[in-house]
């Protein structure tokens, strides 16, 4: 019997018997629909849906598991918090000296790595330490630290980078000066004398302040080579020089070269004959080095100096030079000089040269200083040389 919503609306009549035709119908029905399942599992039968429309039902698969999840990577620890001893590659930078310079395209492994030379231009510590400086109307004048640190100690050129130096080797010292007065020559200069090779620099360059600290970034430990009054007046070297006999005046100009650059270790006169034959006047001077922890070099050329023995009397560090490398400029009496420095350090263990900056004979020096660790002998700084005990003292920093 029909259910009442399989009946037409609104018609209540009950349908016509069927006729022997409609088996027939109902047979090539279920044949037609056999065939258009086949392949497929298909059930087909009298339908249990309200409309008696035929139903078909097919297999469904259960879809494969899904592959368990790898629990996720521990995150990087941030870098403070990192115990490894390395933390960015800037830092790495910064604590080993080593530069890393990254190209542009991208590119894996498109970097230089720039290994410094430990024992070789390694450069010297910025200047000015703030501990080591006072102001005053001249700029940062050097002094002693609170704490008993000097700029002779803090602002030499360590032994340490050096190439190991044998026990009993013989030791020279070379000490270049006119730096500052000509800034191509000087800029020269800083570039290929070997670091080891201490440079001076004259208080009346306009540049001071970036050549001083490019020589210390090359490696380069400083002086201020200090004009002072020389025996002829006409051979005087330009404004603010050390008179002789006027102290306080004296004492405003040293002040006044002290002030123009940072980071010097002491003091090398330039001329002075007249003033270091004067015991008042190099008296003044010594106690002022002593007072601010400076050393004194004295360039040989004046015989009647006496700041040996006054730098001595005052506790300064002293070291005078025991010959001139370039009183010619014949590159031949600059490299017969350079051999006799070398056979006066063979001979007393070791030997203190000076040499004015000239560019013939800074070529003649790079090139015998290169080839002296080859022949037993050790480039040291001027400051390893400087008083009875420096040596001592710069070998223990």
């Amino acid at each position: 019997m029909l259910d009442d919503l399989d009946r037409p609306l609104g018609q209540d009549r009950e349908p016509p018997p069927e006729k022997g035709g409609g088996k027939v119908w109902l047979g090539l029905l279920a044949v037609a629909l056999i065939a258009a399942g086949a392949g497929a599992a298909l059930f087909v039968g009298k339908s249990r849906a309200p409309g008696g429309e035929p139903e078909a039902v097919a297999p469904i698969q259960p879809a494969p598991p899904a592959p368990p999840v790898p629990p996720p990577a521990p995150s990087a620890p941030p870098p403070e918090a990192r115990n490894d001893g390395v933390t960015t590659a800037q830092q790495v930078e910064i604590e080993s000296g080593v530069k890393i310079f990254r190209g542009n395209s991208g590119a894996p492994g498109s970097l230089i790595i720039q290994v410094p030379d430990v024992a070789g231009s390694s450069p010297l510590p910025p200047a000015p330490d703030r501990r080591l400086v006072e102001k005053s109307r001249f700029g940062l004048l050097p002094r002693r630290g609170k704490d008993g640190a000097t700029p002779a100690q803090v602002y030499a050129r360590p032994l340490s980078l050096q190439p190991p130096i044998k026990q009993g080797a013989p030791r020279v010292a070379i000490l270049v000066g006119g730096m500052g007065l000509n800034a191509p020559a000087t800029d020269e200069a800083i570039g290929r004398l070997p670091p080891g090779v201490s440079l001076a620099f004259a208080p009346y360059g306009d540049q001071l302040e970036r050549q001083t600290a490019a020589a210390r970034d090359a490696g380069h430990e400083i002086l201020l080579q200090t004009p002072m009054e020389p025996f002829d007046a006409a051979d005087s070297p330009g404004p603010h020089v050390l008179p002789a006999n006027d102290g306080v005046r004296a004492l405003d100009d040293l002040r006044w070269q002290m002030g123009r650059f940072v980071g010097y270790i002491g003091l090398v006169n330039f001329l002075g004959g007249k003033f270091t034959a004067d015991r008042a006047a190099t008296q003044l001077l010594m106690r002022e080095l002593a007072d601010r922890g400076l050393d004194f070099v004295d360039d040989g050329s004046s015989p009647q100096s006496i700041a040996g023995e006054v730098a001595g009397a005052n506790g300064v560090g002293f070291a005078k030079a025991d010959l001139r490398i370039d009183a010619s400029k014949n590159p031949e009496a600059i490299d017969a000089a350079l051999f006799r420095l070398e056979s006066l350090a063979r001979q007393q263990g070791v030997a203190i040269g000076f040499a004015a900056g000239l560019p013939e004979a800074n070529e003649r020096i790079a090139r015998f200083a290169s080839d002296l660790a080859r022949r037993g002998v050790a480039l040291v700084p001027v400051s390893a040389v400087l008083g009875a005990d420096a040596t001592a003292r710069a070998e223990k920093r």
